[in-house]
Parts: structure tokens; C-alpha cells; sequence
């Protein structure tokens, strides 16, 4: 048996733009949860709130948690370069299109098993 931690996925939205994401592991689950733990504890609370301040709390946490999932899951960008430079996860965050931001945490979640609620936070 020859395993790949990684799998490339096309960009739906962008020709020639595509994500190497790695796969999930038991160790990388672990991992993972010790990154968004405390963050999805602080969203939840938040979104319970009815404050407008609440909502917008919510809000950055969950771009925030979207940050994490890029970081941890995106290994390689192929095909995109920002700034004359080629992408990296940091990158495409900082300064990247917000599409293929989002379209590369959609991928990161589906590998990792997430439903299309769970995705969608």
C-alpha cells in the first residue's frame, strides 16, 4: 500500500489555481481540535448573544477559526502567485482573493469530514 498525506484539489473558481491539502490523520485530528478549541468555545457563546457586538464577535471568531483550519490544512498553493510571489496559506489570507480563501478552508473542511452546516461556519 502506497499512502498520500496530501491530495490536490482544483480550483473550481479559479483555471490553473489548485490546493494541496493534506489528510486527515488521527494525530492531525488531535491537533487540530488543540487549534480551534478554545476559539469554537468563545463563538458559540457569542453567537448566544443578541448584542450586535455579540454577532460581530461571532463573526471574527469564525473568520478566525477559517484561519486555522487554512493554516493547518493547505500545504502547497499551486498556480497562485500574489504580489509577483508565490502563495503560501499566510499569503493567500493576508492578501490573497477572498474566494480562493474560501474555497481552500471549504476543501480543508471537506477532508476533514465536516458537514455542509459545519462547513459553512
Amino acid at each position: 500500500m502506497n499512502y498520500e498525506s496530501s491530495t490536490v484539489v482544483e480550483s473550481k473558481r479559479v483555471s490553473g489555481v489548485a490546493f494541496v491539502i493534506t489528510r486527515m490523520s488521527f494525530a492531525r485530528r488531535m491537533e487540530l481540535m488543540c487549534h480551534i478549541r478554545e476559539l469554537a468555545i468563545k463563538r458559540e457563546f457569542s453567537e448566544a448573544g443578541e448584542s450586535t457586538q455579540d454577532q460581530l464577535s461571532a463573526a471574527l471568531l469564525s473568520g478566525e477559526m477559517d484561519r486555522v483550519y487554512l493554516k493547518w490544512g493547505v500545504r502547497e498553493l499551486i498556480g497562485l502567485n500574489i504580489d509577483g510571489i508565490a502563495a503560501t496559506p499566510d499569503t493567500l489570507a493576508a492578501a490573497g482573493p477572498e474566494e480562493l480563501f474560501r474555497e481552500a478552508v471549504a476543501a480543508v473542511k471537506a477532508e476533514c469530514g465536516l458537514s455542509d452546516a459545519e462547513r459553512k461556519n
